[in-house]
C-alpha cells in the first residue's frame, strides 16, 4: 500500500475514533514510525510502505483510536519550538502554556536574573525560558523524580545549560532560596470535573491535573508560599482553569502583592495571573 493511502486510512479511522486533529495524528504517527518529517510525507507519498513499517504504523493507528495522546505514542512533544521527551509520569506540555512563557520573558527584561518552575514535568516551562534568556538561571523542580530525569535529559539533549532540575515537593527543599520569577502550572481541576473523562488526560498522572477545593488549593499554596522565595520586586505567575481568573487575583491580593493581573491564552481565555512582591516587603 502507498504511504498516502495508508495515510488516508487512518485518518478516517481516527476520525470516527472522535480525534480532533485525525489527519495531523496519522501524520505525527507515521513520521515517527519512519524517521521523517511531514515534508518528506508530501514529496514522497507515493512510495510504497513496508510491511513491518505498515504494522508499527497501524498499532500507533489503534492506540490513538482507543484514546492514547500522541505525545505518549511517540515519547515527543513539540512545545516553544522545542521537541521534548515526554512520559506518562508528566503532564504533555500544550499550546496554551507558552502563554505563561511569553509572559515571563516580558516580565524578565533584565540580562541575568533567576527563575523558578514549580512542578516542571518535562522540564517544557524552565527549558523554554532558558533557550530565550541565556544570562538567567532557571531552576525547575518537581516532587516526582523520572519527572526531574526526564527533564534533566531534555536539557541535556537540547544542549540548554543554564537549566538544572531538582527534586522538590512545591518549596520543601528550597529553604531560602529566593528568585526574581516563580512560574507554575499546578494541578487545577476539580475531582468531579468530567472533562477528566474525556481526551487525553484520561492517560495523564492524576496528581498533575487534580487539586482539592474546586481546583484551587494547590494555587493557593503557591500564591501564599510564594511571597517568601521572591526577591523585592520579583513576580509570581500561575496557569489555571479558564474559570479561575477572578479568584487567583484574589489570592494574590488578599496575600499582598501588586500590580495583579490576568493573561488571555491563545483561545481567549484568562489563563495565566500574575503578581509582584513589593520591594520594600
Amino acid at each position: 500500500m502507498r504511504l498516502d493511502a495508508l495515510l488516508a486510512r487512518a485518518a478516517e479511522r481516527l476520525a470516527r475514533s472522535g480525534s480532533a486533529s485525525p489527519r495531523l495524528d496519522a501524520e505525527v504517527l507515521l513520521c515517527h514510525v519512519l524517521g521523517v518529517d511531514r515534508t518528506w510525507l508530501y514529496t514522497w507519498g507515493d512510495r510504497p510502505a513496508t510491511t513491518y513499517a505498515r504494522a508499527r504504523f497501524e498499532a500507533l493507528v489503534a492506540a490513538r483510536a482507543a484514546g492514547h495522546p500522541v505525545a505518549y505514542l511517540t515519547g515527543m512533544r513539540e512545545f516553544w519550538g522545542l521537541a521534548l521527551a515526554t512520559s506518562r509520569h508528566t503532564l504533555i506540555p500544550r499550546p496554551d502554556t507558552e502563554t505563561l512563557v511569553e509572559l515571563l520573558l516580558e516580565l524578565a527584561p533584565e540580562p541575568s536574573g533567576r527563575l523558578l518552575d514549580l512542578g516542571t514535568g518535562t522540564g517544557a516551562i524552565a527549558l523554554a525560558f532558558a533557550s530565550e534568556r541565556p544570562g538567567w538561571e532557571a531552576l525547575g523542580v518537581d516532587r516526582v523524580p523520572e519527572a526531574v530525569a526526564l527533564a534533566e535529559s531534555n536539557a541535556h539533549r537540547l544542549g540548554i545549560a543554564n537549566a538544572s532540575f531538582s527534586l522538590s515537593d512545591w518549596f520543601v527543599a528550597l529553604a531560602d532560596e529566593r528568585f526574581t520569577l516563580i512560574a507554575a502550572n499546578p494541578p487545577y481541576i476539580d475531582a468531579q470535573d468530567p472533562h477528566l473523562a474525556q481526551g487525553d488526560v484520561r492517560f495523564e498522572p492524576s496528581s498533575a491535573l487534580v487539586a482539592a477545593d474546586a481546583g484551587l488549593a494547590d494555587l493557593r499554596h503557591l500564591v501564599e508560599r510564594g511571597m517568601a522565595h521572591l526577591l523585592p520586586g520579583g513576580w509570581l505567575a500561575l496557569e489555571h482553569g479558564h474559570e479561575q481568573a477572578a479568584a487567583v487575583r484574589n489570592l494574590l491580593e488578599d496575600s499582598g502583592y501588586t500590580a495583579v493581573a490576568s493573561r488571555r491564552d491563545l483561545g481567549g481565555h484568562e489563563r495565566v495571573t500574575y503578581g509582584r512582591r513589593p520591594r520594600q516587603r
